[in-house]
């Protein structure tokens, strides 16, 4: 475990953006958020009858990889809406964070919590729960076991089985006031799975299975490539400049992931709204330490550091 440094900068961090500035790009929008909703909808409903069409050929093989790619960016919804960043009308953020979390596996309410902790303590190996529940790659072994997906499915097992039943496994990293919501959406969340598999068993389907959890258990592994690029490599510090990595990608990246890959933007102002990060980069990007041109140089530098 490392050593957590403490530069006390924050602060002064927050008035880098002027604060009339920060107060226009604090305003949250229902119509940018209904517009990009029903934006990464329409790319699920697309890719989902690609899939279908092309089952029995070799096009199956990129309709399920686009596919896949689709359905595992809802993380970068569900993140949004947790934050009560997609919309300005907050239970409208409740129900994106639900269906976009069940998606992909996740309990939007523990993830909440489990979130707001990672933001408070982000890079403190002692309390952030990003460092504790999953750890940082220094070998070709812990890197190829966190790519493949595993930890993250034994987590999300426990999540699924345990919470609903009002139990908190080993988890004691998120607040008290956490656990209600927690334990309430794992059991719509339980509700929601066991309604999928019986619709699908009295109907004779397998569209479910092909059009969501092929491509979610296809593309866990590129979400943990993604995710491993926020802030592997980054120092052990409360420096906001510096333990947060931005990756700017390409539009087709940051628009589905709803502008997450401005990652330090949001980790310094959690408040400001995925479609005003961008001006927030405009601002911050000449103090940030790390700021990437794409995830393949991020996983270059990442491969490079491992023993």
């Amino acid at each position: 475990m490392g050593t957590y440094t403490i530069t006390g900068q924050r602060a002064r961090q927050m008035r880098v953006i002027p604060a009339e500035t920060l107060k226009r790009l604090y305003a949250r929008d229902d119509a940018r958020g209904l517009l990009q909703t029903a934006a990464h909808l329409l790319l699920l409903v697309v890719g989902g009858w690609l899939v279908l069409e092309t089952r029995g050929t070799w096009w199956i093989v990129p309709a399920l990889l686009l596919q896949a790619i689709l359905v595992n960016a809802l993380f970068g919804a569900m993140h949004e809406a947790v934050h009560y960043g997609a919309f300005r009308t907050r239970w409208m953020n409740d129900v994106l964070a639900f269906f976009a979390g069940a998606a992909i596996l996740n309990n939007a309410g523990f993830y909440r919590h489990y979130h707001y902790a990672h933001h408070r303590y982000t890079q403190d190996p002692a309390r952030d729960p990003e460092l504790i529940t999953a750890v940082v790659p220094r070998t070709w072994g812990q890197y190829l076991f966190r790519v493949s997906a595993i930890p993250f499915l034994l987590i999300r097992a426990r999540d699924i089985l345990l919470f609903p039943l009002g139990r908190r496994g080993n988890v004691d990293y998120i607040h008290e006031a956490g656990w209600p919501e927690a334990h309430r959406w794992g059991r719509w969340l339980l509700a929601l799975y066991a309604a999928l598999i019986a619709g699908s068993v009295v109907f004779h389907t397998d569209v479910v299975l092909w059009v969501w959890f092929v491509p979610l258990l296809i593309g866990l592994p590129l979400l943990r490539l993604y995710l491993l690029c926020e802030h592997t490599l980054c120092p052990e510090s409360d420096d906001g400049f510096a333990n947060t990595r931005t990756t700017l990608s390409n539009p087709a990246v940051r628009f589905v992931m709803w502008n997450l890959p401005y990652h330090a933007e949001h980790h310094l102002f959690p408040n400001i709204p995925f479609h005003h990060l961008p001006e927030a980069h405009v601002h911050l990007r000449p103090h940030l330490r790390h700021v990437a041109r794409g995830y393949i140089q991020v996983q270059g530098e990442i491969i490079r550091s491992l023993a």
